[in-house]
């Protein structure tokens, strides 16, 4: 149980920040009804799907050997820390409105879902992280209980995110438009954190 609470509010917590997603979901229900909007979140929950199997797989390779886990938290900490940096000190807000995202493709709403998924790339190190973290503290093990858990949270925790953003962005739009304008504080802070524990964990 704490596998699937944990990824399911990983998950939420990844796409609660708006994004090209989510605001392409919400951009989708606005113009042409939730009903394409859900066909849209269904093709990027596919791919997110793929993607956290894949991280787990590969989180199994990294964990079994523990000179290749020590170099990739020091990688790590570079990539996190580097991006932290960027977003705190030099990154330029740019504030991104459903209602300016022009959406040219007349193809299905699902293999849009499916496209736009897919060029996110964020989900496969956000999802080796927690893997890793998680089999670090022992609550993964990576046996097909808990492989099978952690997906159901990740997919249920996107989807739930998904459909906040479908059916509530009107009432949300306020909070969103906050978020929006500190987004790359947001990100930085984030990204900072995540590097002050990689520093913990290399040290301890």
């Amino acid at each position: 149980m704490i596998l699937f609470i944990t990824a399911f509010f990983a998950a939420s917590i990844g796409i609660a920040l708006p994004g090209l997603i989510n605001m392409t979901a919400a951009k989708i229900s606005m113009k042409e009804g939730k009903d394409h909007a859900l066909l849209f979140v269904c093709g990027a929950v596919v791919i997110i799907f793929f993607q956290t199997l894949l991280a787990i797989n590969f989180s199994q390779v990294i964990a079994s050997n523990s000179s290749v886990l020590e170099l990739i938290r020091k990688v790590g900490l570079v990539i996190f820390s580097t991006i932290s940096i960027y977003f705190l000190c030099f990154a330029k807000n740019t504030v991104l409105n459903p209602k300016d995202l022009k959406i040219k493709s007349k193809t299905s709403r699902f293999f849009l879902g499916i496209l736009l998924s897919a060029l996110n790339f964020f989900p496969f190190p956000y999802y080796v992280y927690l893997v890793l973290s998680l089999s670090t503290a022992g609550y993964f093990d990576f046996k097909i209980l808990s492989i099978i858990l952690f997906l159901i949270g990740v997919v249920t925790g996107s989807f739930t995110m998904f459909y906040y953003y479908i059916f509530f962005f009107k009432k949300i739009e306020s909070q969103t438009d906050f978020f929006l304008k500190n987004i790359n504080k947001i990100i930085g802070t984030i990204t900072g954190i995540v590097a002050v524990i990689s520093l913990v964990k290399i040290l301890v």
